[in-house]
């Protein structure tokens, strides 16, 4: 008899939407309803011994991201508070990510509160619970069978992505991180804060193939030649092709890319989105047959 995998995020989610889909029948929205979610839940099997989410609370409050707890005077109840000063896809992507806490985590402790940086700091525990939770988020409100429907078969640019992003209602940050997990081409994306890479994800493909960017130092600088370094250049949303040795030096010259870029409002944070040209994986370097998921770099 086999072992049923253990809950994760990804698993939660999808659950989550059989369960969606069930509610709706053929005519599911694109953007997920995390107020039905919510209702949702406590009727689940992931709910058992509560009896109430509350409806989520705004707070003004920039110190944090967003918060899951218990009701002190009653147990069954539990409640989300989320930043309100951020833009909307940010909120609904917090709240899906308290939702996650709550499906997944919520018999560890009865509080979690929540902010930018508890991906990438605080003890490993913590760093997985949370991104456990982000992994909920994700799937839940840009499951992975859609998207990849979505950009298959298409000539992806940043218009592309963007109305993607607009009709799952998320950021167009999180659309990209997941565009790179779901892509079969070879692809960078390169978040940029105050003129130094704060992370990097590569598609699976990228990985296969060794395709990594040159490295200057730490912190990594943009690269000259690039559309990174060029402060004239805010956005670039349709690409500019290059040869693909001025990002990442172990490609052949002959190889070319396009680098993309989007500035955001105070141009101090910029994303860059790198599609190289399709190569085969390297056959004197097998260590992609150990690990075939997309590769993130956290710089800080």
């Amino acid at each position: 008899m086999n072992t049923p995998p253990a809950l994760n995020g990804a698993i939660a989610a999808n659950k989550v939407h059989h369960w969606l889909r069930a509610w709706y029948g053929a005519d599911v929205p694109e953007a997920v309803d995390l107020d039905l979610v919510r209702q949702m839940l406590p009727s689940t099997p992931f709910g058992a011994g509560v009896r109430e989410i509350r409806p989520p609370v705004q707070f003004d409050d920039e110190a944090f991201e967003g918060l899951l707890a218990r009701d002190p005077s009653d147990p069954e109840v539990w409640g989300i508070a989320y930043n309100g000063t951020v833009s909307r896809e940010r909120q609904r992507f917090t709240i899906a990510h308290e939702l996650g806490h709550f499906v997944l985590h919520r018999d560890r402790q009865q509080r979690f509160h929540c902010d930018k940086d508890s991906v990438h700091s605080g003890h490993e525990t913590m760093r997985l619970i949370e991104r456990e939770a982000d992994d909920f988020a994700s799937n839940l409100l840009m499951p992975g069978d859609r998207l990849r429907e979505w950009i298959s078969d298409q000539r992806i640019d940043l218009h592309v992505l963007s109305a993607i992003a607009q009709r799952f209602e998320v950021s167009f940050e999180a659309l990209c991180i997941r565009f790179i997990k779901f892509t079969s081409q070879r692809a960078i994306l390169i978040y940029w804060d105050n003129g130094y890479v704060k992370y990097e994800w590569r598609s699976s493909s990228a990985v296969k193939t060794r395709a990594r960017i040159r490295r200057t130092g730490d912190p990594q600088e943009p690269l000259p030649g690039t559309l990174a370094a060029d402060a004239s250049v805010v956005q670039a949303w349709d690409g500019i092709e290059m040869s693909a040795a001025i990002w990442c030096p172990e490609e052949a010259p002959y190889m070319k890319l396009r680098e993309f870029k989007h500035s955001y409002g105070a141009k101090d944070r910029v994303l860059t989105l790198l599609l190289l040209e399709s190569a085969e994986p390297r056959a004197w370097d097998r260590a992609w047959q150990d690990d075939d998921t997309p590769d993130a770099v956290n710089w800080r």
